[in-house]
């Protein structure tokens, strides 16, 4: 059975964690009059366009491969997470603007201590979905649910740093300090945001999976040397959780057919043991012809009459 389909459930959790928030930030802005929890609450509610995204995307992961999409739909995690990084640096950004503005305007906080309490509770509310979304995006390998968990943790440190910098404004009388502590945690979440556009571009560029999944892949290869079997055109990349290995395999030309096609079936079992997920493409080549060396890239040579 397909697990993916039930990371939609996880989508679906994040989505109303949002809702939830919002209400309660938005409210503790309308309480107090900072600056802080205002941007808190702007982040909350760019948690919940980012849920929504993720909901849509895992939908569309979840279906399986057709006609169209013969490698399946897994690839749309990637512009869910992407998008969700972009979201958090505008994030930051609109956080840096406010609090640079109230700055050189600072104002008086009202009731801090009960609009810092609802803050308080609407990061454990983050927190405790964060590290739920967390544990789901590990387990299933879905860079959506892990990049929702990294966005919801980096609005629970905005969160911690704004009633901080709320309490300590409030208890000093020096407001300024609300837009400094503000301007210090969107930095932070400015960092998060990178990373997150950063592993969504890698991964819709098809880059090659990590180098100890490599060394696992060609140390199954290497096994077979003994044989005088050799390979190349080792390709790899990565979609979500479904991994993509390709590679041709060299055996001397007096192998039968059916020797051949055995020693693929168990290079192909082995890898698909060590490497979990992963589609397994392989082609049978005579190490003895020179063509057979000749597709190492991707683009292989035309042999056509008057090709130069």
């Amino acid at each position: 059975m397909n697990p993916r389909p039930r990371l939609l459930r996880y989508a679906v959790i994040s989505v109303l964690a949002a809702l939830a928030t919002i209400g309660l930030k938005g409210g503790a802005y309308l309480l107090t009059g900072s600056i802080g929890l205002l941007s808190d609450a702007l982040e909350s509610l760019v948690n919940l366009v980012a849920a929504v995204v993720a909901l849509f995307a895992l939908s569309v992961a979840a279906r399986p491969a057709d006609e169209e999409h013969t490698y399946g739909h897994t690839k749309a995690e990637y512009f869910s997470s992407g998008f969700e990084g972009l979201l958090i640096l505008i994030a930051a950004a609109s956080i840096v603007a406010a609090a640079v503005d109230r700055l050189f305007d600072p104002q008086p906080i009202e009731a801090p201590g009960l609009g810092l309490a609802i803050t308080a509770l609407a990061s454990l509310i983050n927190f405790g979905v964060a590290r739920l979304l967390a544990q789901a995006g590990r387990r299933y390998e879905s860079i959506t649910l892990e990049g929702d968990a990294q966005h919801l943790m980096a609005d629970v440190w905005t969160s911690i740093g704004v009633i901080v910098g709320v309490g300590s404004a409030a208890l000093s009388g020096w407001h300024q300090l609300d837009s400094i502590v503000a301007i210090a945690v969107a930095i932070n979440v400015l960092r998060s945001g990178f990373i997150l556009v950063r592993r969504s571009m890698l991964g819709l560029l098809d880059t090659s999976l990590p180098e100890e999944t490599l060394r696992t892949i060609t140390n199954i290869l290497d096994a077979h040397a003994a044989e005088g079997v050799r390979y190349h055109a080792l390709r790899t990349r990565q979609a979500a959780a479904r991994r993509f290995i390709a590679f041709h395999i060299l055996v001397p030309g007096e192998w039968t057919v059916q020797r051949g096609h055995d020693l693929l079936e168990d290079i192909e079992d082995k890898i698909r043991t060590a490497v979990p997920n992963s589609s397994v493409d392989t082609h049978l080549e005579p190490i003895e012809d020179p063509v057979s060396w000749e597709d190492t890239r991707l683009e292989r040579p035309s042999h056509e009459s008057g090709a130069v």
